[in-house]
């Protein structure tokens, strides 16, 4: 647990603007099973914008789809190659591993940079881990808001999954959700134009940024 001026001190967020009607989407994408491309429609038909944090699995197994999130405008950043648990990695070079080998991989195979936004694998990081990732310019991005949506075998009703992320919307908020839940692919067009209603906009990482 650690404040916004603590996170911010090691070039770390999971809050934006609370004076600002803001949300930022962010999607821990790790592997595609039909609902990616859903998601990548949602956001298009209604002019939003999000981040997609990424695995090497997707790039080798769908890179169309990452093309696809880089052509639209979408923010492509860093969720490591293989997806550990980076609190086990003490050595510096091994931890940095993890986000160098998914960059070049981006690189080599579509031709594209990715940003430098970092999301940890199940949001576990420590202090010596956040401070190799700020030495190394990476910004870390956790969130303010998710719910059990990454089993698909166990997925919320559109409903409910739809009532329990408007109930938590506030602002500033980092949503993270994940594009491969079918629900989550159901339910975003509905979301997307109720936030525009109430009046949200929806901000990039290098806003969220801009604040700290």
């Amino acid at each position: 647990p650690a404040s916004s001026r603590e996170l911010a001190r090691l070039d770390a967020a999971y809050l934006g603007d609370t004076s600002q009607k803001v949300l930022y989407l962010t999607f821990d994408a790790g592997y595609e099973n039909g609902n990616v491309g859903r998601i990548l429609d949602a956001l298009d038909q209604h002019g939003a914008t999000g981040t997609f944090f990424i695995l090497e699995n997707l790039v080798n197994r769908a890179p169309d789809l990452v093309m696809r999130m880089h052509n639209e405008g979408h923010t492509i950043a860093n969720h490591t190659a293989k997806h550990p648990d980076m609190t086990e990695i003490c050595d510096k070079r091994l931890f940095l591993c993890q986000l160098t080998d998914l960059e070049d991989r981006c690189r080599e195979s579509l031709g594209i940079e990715i940003s430098r936004y970092f999301r940890p694998p199940e949001g576990r990081i420590n202090e010596q881990g956040l401070s190799f990732l700020e030495s190394a310019g990476y910004k870390t991005v956790f969130w303010s808001f998710a719910y059990a949506d990454w089993d698909n075998d166990r997925q919320p009703s559109p409903k409910d999954a739809k009532r329990k992320i408007l109930d938590h919307t506030h602002n500033g908020m980092v949503l993270l959700l994940h594009p491969t839940s079918k629900t989550n692919a159901d339910i975003l067009p509905e979301l997307l134009q109720e936030w525009k209603s109430m009046g949200y906009r929806f901000g990039t990482m290098d806003e969220l940024f801009s604040d700290k």
